[in-house]
């Protein structure tokens, strides 16, 4: 599919998906970290099936839907709609931790937008990242399907630069594994527009222990 995006829209997906940002992403591994400790992912072929089984079964089933939900939401205005899919995304981190980072990396979305002219809603509950997001793609004239290429990749980068620290990855094997991922990263975009209402969901048992576990690990690099 083809998409045009005026300059200052590109301009602000890279400030929006850049890791300048300040929300706090490459602060969470969400389970990885654990995964590595516990020795499930231990090269840049563990690493990559990993990503990509997040990518296929979460991602494209979770996060891609709802983000496409919530921008329209935004788009039209419709704050019933946002607080719904807002629960909705809560409701599918599967551990404390996956939630809390949802949670974290939306309350410093939601405290820097003001600084930038742009003051998010409040719904009631905890704002997701995911939330606020797509709300400030749709307000900034970010078109739905470039957002989610857009959170895709921000996702993507944050994992692989955790897996360079952790694993530990070299520099030019993960500038691979970025290339080697970006298909999947398509098609969980292509998958994820196609998905109807009532199948949006997913369950990665091993990424809930993992994340779980991470809580109490004995040493770490990333919050919990």
């Amino acid at each position: 599919m083809a998409t045009t995006l005026t300059d200052t829209a590109l301009l602000r997906l890279l400030q929006l998906t850049s890791p300048a940002l300040p929300v706090g992403g490459y602060a969470f591994s969400q389970g990885l970290e654990m995964a590595v400790e516990c020795g499930w992912v231990t090269d840049a072929a563990q690493t990559r099936q990993w990503l990509e089984q997040q990518l296929r079964c979460s991602l494209a089933r979770v996060d891609v839907p709802l983000l496409l939900r919530l921008h329209r939401a935004a788009r039209e205005g419709d704050l019933v709609q946002l607080r719904y899919f807002n629960a909705y995304l809560l409701a599918c981190r599967e551990s404390a931790e996956l939630r809390r980072t949802e949670t974290a990396m939306g309350e410093a979305l939601c405290r820097l937008m003001p600084e930038l002219g742009l003051a998010l809603p409040a719904v009631g509950e905890p704002l997701g990242f995911t939330t606020a997001f797509g709300w400030v793609a749709a307000h900034w004239g970010i078109d739905e399907d470039t957002a989610a290429h857009g959170y895709l990749w921000s996702w993507l980068e944050n994992q692989v630069a955790a897996a360079t620290k952790l694993v530990p990855l070299g520099q030019s094997a993960a500038q691979r594994l970025l290339g080697e991922l970006l298909p999947v990263l398509v098609a969980a975009r292509s998958v994820g527009a196609r998905l109807p209402e009532a199948e949006i969901g997913a369950s990665l048992p091993a990424l809930a222990l993992a994340s779980s576990w991470h809580e109490n690990q004995y040493t770490r690099l990333f919050r919990s």
